[in-house]
């Protein structure tokens, strides 16, 4: 008798999950979720006055080394190559980011070469901080103080709400520094945007009979679920347990939405570094699609803050409280013995795209092995 399996959430874990249940066992599958669209933060549309196709919850370009992800996103729609120039405001003036040669020689006001620049920056770095013990000293252990108050300081405090001291030192390894004049936001070898967005390429992946999305729905742990072999829950951990031991950290997005005509800041990206500018970034949609031809344009300013009752969580702070408190919930979540927990939410953890696709694909294949095999699956993906 083919097996029925919950997914709580229509985003890459949920939709992945579900493709690969279907097609590599014996089972039917719902997917819930509370919104009224799949694709989760990964949504996209298009704008209904210009027609640019938008990423709802804030920009998402695929990128990655693990060429059995790419591969697999491909099978749902084609992706072009794109390549993600950002660019920052400090002061009066335009950089690239990631700090790149051009960077450095543009802020110190010199011409280096590479070898010249590495030598510098390492004269300016703090060798008195041998062990960084938080996001500021591993900056200044690395790029010295003057770097990191114009592009990080600012900018970070604004994104995460406090301190950078109050931060790991952990969050600074996701920031390259490169000594050549590569402007590439992202190093992975495979990168692109897909042209019809993702909420189409998530829409193919469940487009299947033994497949039922159910939109609207709020999922409630302890009434849902019944006549259901197993539960996925890809949502906040917190969130399923009715927040019994308090709420998890998040920051959360806000955004305004202004139109132009033409191109209104020539990049799709413009960080905004300054403690004294409220917003973090502006983005500017029809940069991700160079291949259309939009006459106006629609551009989004973000705005930080912390996460309430009503926000939609986007971020995990992960600080020293919220770890132990995970700890908690994570405990409480392998007493449920028919519910296992993946994603960005339900697993506490900053993931990119192609992270939260690959687990979904382990998971299923894991869960596929031990039903196979009369075991208990796993809770979670990941051990921590």
């Amino acid at each position: 008798m083919a097996k029925r399996y919950l997914i709580v959430g229509a985003g890459f874990s949920g939709c992945v999950l579900a493709h690969q249940l279907v097609t590599s066992s014996n089972c039917r599958v719902e997917i819930w979720d509370e919104r009224s669209h799949i694709g989760g933060n990964c949504h996209t549309e298009r704008d209904a006055e210009t027609n640019i196709m938008v990423h709802r919850y804030g920009p998402h370009i695929f990128n990655t080394d693990k060429k059995h992800v790419w591969d697999f996103v491909n099978n749902f729609g084609e992706f072009r190559p794109y390549v993600h120039r950002v660019k920052a405001r400090s002061g009066d003036n335009i950089y690239s980011l990631p700090v790149n040669l051009h960077t450095i020689n543009q802020f110190f006001n010199k011409n280096f070469s590479p070898k010249e620049a590495a030598a510098f920056l390492d004269s300016l770095a703090d060798k008195t901080i041998t062990d960084p013990q938080n996001f500021e000293e591993q900056a200044l252990s690395f790029i010295g103080r003057e770097l990191y108050e114009a592009f990080f300081y600012g900018y970070t405090k604004k994104q995460w709400g406090c301190e950078p001291k109050e931060l790991p030192p952990s969050f600074l390894n996701r920031i390259p520094v490169r000594f050549n004049y590569d402007d590439n936001y992202h190093a992975n070898p495979y990168t692109g945007i897909p042209v019809e967005g993702y909420t189409a390429v998530m829409g193919k992946m469940i487009d299947h009979p033994l497949i039922k999305v159910v939109l609207n729905k709020k999922f409630q742990p302890s009434a849902d679920g019944q006549g259901f072999d197993h539960i996925f829950y890809t949502g906040p951990i917190d969130a399923y347990f009715n927040y019994q031991y308090g709420r998890l950290g998040y920051r959360t997005v806000t955004f305004s939405k202004n139109y132009a005509a033409g191109d209104y800041q020539g990049t799709t990206q413009m960080n905004f570094c300054d403690e004294n500018i409220p917003h973090t970034r502006i983005t500017e949609h029809k940069h991700f699609t160079p291949w259309e031809q939009h006459d106006n344009t629609v551009y989004f300013t973000e705005f930080s803050k912390e996460t309430g009752p009503d926000d939609t969580p986007f971020y995990p702070k992960r600080l020293t409280a919220d770890k132990a408190l995970l700890l908690q919930y994570r405990t409480l979540a392998t007493q449920q013995h028919t519910t296992s927990f993946l994603g960005r939410l339900a697993t506490y953890r900053y993931m990119d795209m192609h992270h939260v696709i690959d687990e979904a694909m382990q998971m299923a294949k894991q869960f596929i092995t031990n039903v196979q095999q009369n075991e208990r699956p796993p809770v979670f993906p990941n051990s921590e």
